[in-house]
């Protein structure tokens, strides 16, 4: 079994975060392990406070994992601040793992922001260059680039801009755009060299808490498993449309995905 790590925040809601990326492993066929960066209370309706972990946790946490296990891919997530990323980006740095999904959150489901608007910089400076695969959605492409995404084309026109940043490959996911304009979302893969389109029909529910989370961390898990950076991300965009298809409706809001959709199909849980 290949082993496979979250550098993240938490959510205590269970949806999301750290918490949804070892489930992802899990239901993908990997082992996963957890760097916790910032403690998150939050539920399926709001961010109610947010705790960054000391710095020295941070790293102790990456040195306690590498030092010990095998390391097939690493997922990055929530990363608050500039300080938080440059103790990921020089504790990495001693470990060079070559598959490294990052997922650059922003702002949770409900609005919160969760990086600083002052770590931008460093996000592009530090964080983006160690990426294998970067998995924006189009507010965070935007934000990255500093254009306006209304089109594929435009997809295709910033995935390029973030290349020329140092991300290996880009993922730009369009469901902002598809919900817009009530179509079909299409997601846009460049490996610097090629464009890869993965079209899927809009799921009409409102339970979609984690879906960032969930498909960063299972297009890492399919690199682990020694699948090509295309074929890990069309494989997770069908593990994530079928978590998606049988979400839980849990709590008041925007319930979480069901990680676990083919186990609990076999048990006859519904």
């Amino acid at each position: 079994m290949k082993n496979c790590l979250s550098i993240a925040g938490s959510d205590c809601s269970g949806g999301a975060g750290i918490q949804a990326d070892i489930k992802t492993f899990s239901a993908n066929g990997c082992f996963g392990m957890s760097v916790v960066t910032s403690v998150v209370a939050e539920n399926t309706s709001r961010v109610i406070s947010v705790q960054d972990i000391d710095l020295k946790i941070i790293e102790d946490q990456i040195d306690a994992v590498f030092e010990d296990i095998q390391v097939d891919a690493v997922k990055i997530g929530m990363l608050s601040s500039e300080s938080v990323m440059r103790t990921v980006a020089s504790s990495l740095d001693k470990y060079r793992p070559e598959k490294i999904v990052i997922d650059p959150v922003m702002i949770a489901k409900g609005g919160c922001a969760l990086m600083k608007p002052e770590a931008l910089e460093t996000l592009k400076s530090k964080i983006i260059p160690m990426a294998y695969i970067l998995t924006p959605n189009i507010p965070e492409a935007e934000t990255i680039t500093g254009m306006k995404i209304e089109s594929v084309a435009d997809m295709k026109k910033a995935a390029k801009e973030i290349h020329l940043m140092g991300a290996s490959n880009i993922l730009i996911k369009g469901g902002h755009m598809s919900l817009e304009v009530n179509r079909d979302a299409v997601d846009v893969l460049f490996d610097g060299k090629d464009f890869y389109e993965y079209i899927n029909k809009r799921i009409n529910t409102k339970n979609t808490h984690g879906t960032g989370c969930t498909l960063s961390s299972a297009i890492a898990a399919n690199l682990a498993n020694g699948l090509l950076a295309r074929e890990a991300v069309g494989r997770a965009k069908e593990y994530v449309t079928e978590a998606i298809k049988n979400a839980l409706d849990i709590g008041k809001g925007h319930g979480p995905t069901n990680h676990f959709y083919e186990l609990y199909k076999i048990k006859g849980i519904t």
